[in-house]
């Protein structure tokens, strides 16, 4: 009985070894995070807004990500090796929960990333990787000197990007996709760190909620009104704004509630609307005095044939006179919905190609 005893011990003591783990805590310096985080002592890093990442360096055969979503429904990419097209999408749930990214690697150095692919309208809690039992955490790759940031809606955030072909436009989460994006594309095109200000409904002047870009362009928790970014953590060599989709749409509902809220029964003219994107362009600028701005629209039918929008974006950035400030639109698809894969892809290309052409960065 002793010895079978002993047997049983020794081998419950094998197995404990076998699956033990590496907590890599979301304080590891050698955690590379790229997007606007929230740091709680002790405690995790909260993610907010879409196509914010962290990433690991490793050598071993497995790793995991322990998180923790605190309301809505939220999905990330897990990214293996630089391997998007085989990435991985987890939904994160309401209880604190280890997910599997990658197992079974071979013997040797890998990467792990994980992206958040929905809306900033979803808060997730990150308390760190896990690996398998004798892993070794290496140090992490050497960022790109580019940096870019993009404030944006829906087209930006990646709201129906793979909606599935001959299916109705959704917002559902689970076809949001903000890492094929244009803007996540650019950012990958150039190895530029990335930050991604977006959200599904947000306009310059109305949005289908009360909340507008320039009230939420400085939060770190989009929110709260509290929670102010520091702006010192990321200077942008480049900032495209994507915006005027939901006011061109919004404008002509003087029955909408925030309509209501915003101009009571009088709908804005030409230079009430002018006026207000340049506002917005001068408190970006005043954050970024020595960036590029690209004042972007598109493309959806803001810049359909006719569309008086684009006009207003050339007339506001005119008046500014800053050599640094660009325009651009981006051609109208002209197809129902939201941009999809391939639509967003031509955006990328288009983008790439303007500023190739006009910014030295």
């Amino acid at each position: 009985m002793l010895k079978n005893h002993l047997i049983s011990l020794l081998l419950f003591v094998v197995v404990s070894v076998s699956y033990g783990q590496t907590l890599v805590p979301f304080n590891q310096k050698k955690i590379a995070y790229m997007g606007r985080i929230e740091t709680i002592e002790n405690q995790c890093v909260r993610i907010f807004w879409p196509g914010t990442s962290a990433a690991l360096n490793f050598e071993g055969t497995e790793a995991k990500a322990i998180l923790k979503n605190e309301d809505g429904t939220t999905y990330f990419y897990a990214i293996v090796d630089g391997d998007s097209e085989h990435a991985k999408r987890i939904k994160s749930d309401t209880i604190k929960t280890s997910y599997t990214l990658a197992s079974g690697l071979r013997k040797g150095k890998h990467s792990v990333q994980i992206y958040k692919l929905t809306d900033n309208t979803t808060v997730t809690s990150f308390y760190g990787f896990e690996l398998n039992e004798g892993a070794r955490i290496l140090k992490p790759n050497r960022p790109g000197r580019k940096k870019i940031e993009f404030y944006g809606n829906s087209i930006t955030a990646g709201h129906g990007v793979d909606v599935p072909d001959g299916q109705n436009d959704s917002g559902a989460p689970e076809f949001f996709n903000n890492y094929l994006t244009y803007a996540g594309r650019t950012a990958r095109h150039y190895n530029a760190q990335y930050s991604n200000i977006s959200r599904s409904g947000i306009g310059v002047m109305l949005s289908w909620f009360p909340i507008i870009m320039p009230e939420m362009y400085d939060r770190l928790n989009p929110a709260d009104p509290n929670s102010k970014w520091d702006f010192s953590n990321f200077t942008p060599n480049i900032v495209v704004i994507n915006l005027f989709q939901n006011d061109s749409w919004l404008i002509n509902n003087p029955e909408h509630e925030q309509f209501k809220a915003r101009f009571g029964t009088t709908r804005p003219d030409e230079q009430t609307i002018i006026k207000a994107y340049r506002y917005m362009v001068l408190k970006i600028r005043a954050k970024y005095p020595k960036a590029s701005i690209i004042c972007a629209l598109g493309s959806m039918d803001a810049t359909q044939k006719g569309s008086a929008w684009p006009g207003y974006i050339e007339t506001a950035v005119k008046g500014l006179a800053d050599p640094k400030i660009y325009t651009h639109f981006f051609p109208y698809k002209n197809t129902g919905g939201h941009p999809r894969v391939a639509e967003q892809k031509v955006m990328a290309d288009d983008l790439i190609g303007f500023i190739d052409k006009n910014v030295k960065w």
